[in-house]
């Protein structure tokens, strides 16, 4: 089983104190059931009216009881889903009580973003990284590690996939989203010397690059 499922399945209880229906002294007017009755008007008319059968019932009130829900956090669930307990909700006089209906929330997490079945995540290197190349791990939602390695250059903005390291589909938790990891670069603030300057332009042997075009439009 992925680790990921086994972090995301989870369950708690919550306590409310729920309005319960008991039986009271006296009795109480009501409408708990109606039937269509026919009056004669005369002259060969008719009138098709509701009229209520009982009018009176056993008096009630309402008692608040503690009741102890047990709540399950469901693998893939998402931000806003709800979770619905039949005939928790508030009750009434003269009909079925009603639903108490939970809604997830989730809250920021530091690292990663979720999108769909997707999580998003950035990683800064060292400049020394970018262009020589690396290798790192990344700590997962679950404790296990997602190992990075670069044997080339790594531009600023590039991004790479990581399939399977996403989150559960919550309808079926045998498929898994992507990881996106998208990598900032930490350029050195050293203030190099003429001869360094020189050293690196010999290195890289790269002419400048001067491009001017629209940001925006992507040419």
């Amino acid at each position: 089983m992925n680790g990921i499922y086994e972090t995301l399945c989870c369950s708690f209880q919550i306590t409310r104190n729920k309005p319960v229906m008991k039986t009271a002294k006296g009795t109480r007017k009501c409408n708990c059931k109606q039937e269509v009755v026919t009056r004669n008007l005369g002259n060969g008319r008719f009138q098709m009216m509701h009229q209520s059968v009982c009018s009176e019932c056993p008096n009630v009130k309402f008692v608040a009881e503690e009741r102890v829900l047990e709540v399950e956090v469901e693998p893939g669930m998402v931000d806003g889903q709800e979770t619905t307990f039949i005939a928790e909700g508030e009750p009434h006089l003269d009909g079925e009580p009603g639903d108490l209906v939970l809604k997830i929330k989730t809250q920021p997490h530091p690292v990663f973003e979720r999108i769909g079945d997707d999580l998003y995540t950035n990683v800064t290197i060292s400049l020394q990284d970018a262009l020589i190349g690396f290798k790192m791990d990344i700590e997962h939602l679950d404790g296990h590690k997602v190992t990075i390695q670069r044997d080339k250059v790594t531009k600023l903005g590039a991004c790479i996939r990581k399939k399977g390291e996403g989150m559960p589909n919550y309808e079926n938790n045998n498929l898994y989203g992507t990881l996106y990891i998208t990598f900032d670069v930490a350029f050195p603030e050293t203030l190099f010397t003429d001869t360094q300057k020189e050293e690196i332009k010999n290195l890289l042997k790269q002419d400048s690059v001067n491009r001017v075009y629209n940001g925006i439009r992507g040419n």
